[in-house]
C-alpha cells in the first residue's frame, strides 16, 4: 500500500491531457487553499511515525510540515476511487468519533445519504453484521411499538426503560439505519482513533479513505490523504472535496440510468418493429409488401393460416353438432328409463303413504332372507 503517484508525460503540452486520462474527477482546490485551512500543520517531530517521511516537507520549531502537493495528489486520486464507488451504486460509510470531526462528517454524510458512525464504533460492526442487522430490527421494532397504543398502556417505569434503550440505540446506530449490507469504501478521520473499523474494513477487502497525520502509519489504509486530521477547518475543506466527489458519482449514476432505460426502450421498439399481434400471437410480415399490394387485408388474410369466414363458420358447425348431440342423448336416457320401466313392471305414481311402502319394503327384505340360503350351509355343500 505505498504511495501511487500518476504518470509524468514527456511533454509540457500533454500533462494536461494525461492528468485528466488518469483522473476522470478533477478538484478545484490549490494549495494556497488548504495553507490557509491549516492542512500543512502536523504533530510533534518527536511524536511523527517514519512511515510518514514521503509526505512530510520539513521540520519547523519542533512540529513538522506536511507536503500540500502531495496531499493534492492523495486527495485527487481518492476523490477519484470514491466517485467511481458511488458511481457503482455502493454505500460508503463515514467513521469519524472526534468531537473536531463529528459534526462535519454528520453533515457531509446526510447531505449524500451515506450511513455513518459518529458517536461509538461497535466492536464487529463489519465483521460481525449480522448481529448489528438484529440491533438495527430490534430499533425499528421498538419505534414502531412507541407509536403504537400498546405503548400508552404501558406503566411509566415500562414506558422509560424502553424509551432508555431507544435513545441508546439510535446515538449510536442511527446513521446506519439504510446500510442493508457491507459498504463498499470507508471515509475515516484519524486512524489511530478509529484503528478497529480500519482493521475490521482490511480483514474483509473494504478500500479505506482516511486522513493521515504525522503521527500513524499510512500503509494501514489504501488511498491516505496526509493533513492536518485535528484542526475543524482542515476536516471540513478536505470533507468538502470527497463530498463533491461523490455527489458527481451519483450524478453520473442517475444519468446512467436513464441513458440505460432509454437504450431498453429502443430495443424493444426495434423487436416489435414488424410485428402485428393477431390475438396472442405475433404474426412477422415484411413491409415491401405493403408497397406491393394495396389491399392491406389480403396482407392479413396471407399471415394467418384460416380465411377470415372460416372460424366463425367452424364455431356455427360445432355448435349445431353439440345440439344435436344433447339431443341424440337426452332421447337415448329416456327410451332405456322406459324399457326398464317395463321390465320390473313397477307402477309410474305409487298412491299409497308412506307407513305402506315401508312395511311393503321391510316384508320384501324378510323374504329374500329367508330365500337365501346361510353362510353355514353354503360351507356344508362346498364339503359335499
Amino acid at each position: 500500500m505505498g504511495i501511487k503517484k500518476p504518470e509524468r508525460a514527456s511533454n509540457s503540452v500533454n500533462v494536461k491531457n494525461n492528468i485528466e486520462y488518469l483522473y476522470p474527477y478533477m478538484i478545484t482546490l490549490n494549495q494556497k487553499d488548504l495553507l490557509n485551512a491549516g492542512v500543512h500543520l502536523g504533530h510533534l517531530s518527536r511524536k511523527w511515525n517514519p512511515n510518514m517521511a514521503p509526505f512530510i516537507f520539513m521540520e519547523s520549531r519542533g512540529i513538522h510540515i506536511i507536503d500540500l502537493n502531495k496531499t493534492l495528489l492523495q486527495l485527487q486520486e481518492a476523490t477519484d476511487t470514491l466517485q467511481s464507488i458511488a458511481r457503482a451504486g455502493k454505500k460508503i460509510l463515514f467513521v469519524a468519533t472526534k468531537k473536531q470531526a463529528k459534526e462535519l462528517v454528520a453533515q457531509t454524510a446526510k447531505s449524500l445519504n451515506m450511513p455513518y458512525m459518529t458517536e461509538r464504533w461497535l466492536g464487529g460492526t463489519l465483521t460481525n453484521f449480522i448481529t448489528i442487522r438484529r440491533l438495527i430490527k430490534k430499533l425499528t421494532s421498538m419505534d414502531r411499538m412507541m407509536k403504537s397504543a400498546s405503548y400508552k398502556n404501558m406503566a411509566k417505569k415500562e414506558q422509560l426503560m424502553i424509551a432508555r434503550d431507544k435513545a441508546n440505540l439510535d446515538r449510536i446506530l442511527g446513521g446506519i439505519l439504510d446500510l442493508t449490507k457491507l459498504p463498499g469504501a470507508l471515509v475515516v478521520v484519524d486512524i489511530m482513533k478509529e484503528s478497529i473499523a480500519v482493521k475490521e474494513a482490511n480483514k474483509l477487502g473494504i478500500p479505506v479513505i482516511a486522513l493521515t497525520d504525522t503521527n500513524v502509519d499510512p500503509n494501514l489504509v489504501d488511498y491516505p490523504i496526509p493533513s492536518n486530521d485535528d484542526a475543524t477547518p482542515a476536516i471540513s475543506i478536505l470533507m468538502q472535496a470527497i463530498g463533491k466527489a461523490i455527489e458527481a458519482g451519483l450524478a453520473m449514476r442517475q444519468e446512467d440510468k436513464a441513458s440505460e432505460a432509454q437504450e431498453k426502450e429502443g430495443a424493444e421498439a426495434e423487436e416489435n418493429k414488424g410485428l402485428r399481434v393477431r390475438g396472442a400471437e405475433k404474426v412477422m410480415y415484411d413491409e415491401d409488401d405493403l408497397e406491393e399490394e394495396e389491399d392491406v387485408y389480403e396482407i392479413a388474410s396471407k399471415a394467418s393460416k384460416n380465411k377470415p369466414s372460416e372460424p366463425t363458420e367452424k364455431f356455427k358447425r360445432n355448435r349445431v353438432k353439440e345440439n344435436v348431440l344433447i339431443k341424440a342423448d337426452g332421447m337415448g336416457a329416456s327410451r332405456s328409463s322406459r324399457t326398464k320401466k317395463r321390465t320390473t313392471g313397477s307402477p309410474v305414481k305409487s298412491t299409497f303413504s308412506g307407513n305402506t311402502s315401508a312395511n311393503n319394503q321391510s316384508a320384501s327384505t324378510k323374504a329374500t332372507a329367508l330365500k337365501t340360503p346361510s353362510s353355514k350351509e353354503n360351507l356344508q355343500a362346498a364339503r359335499e
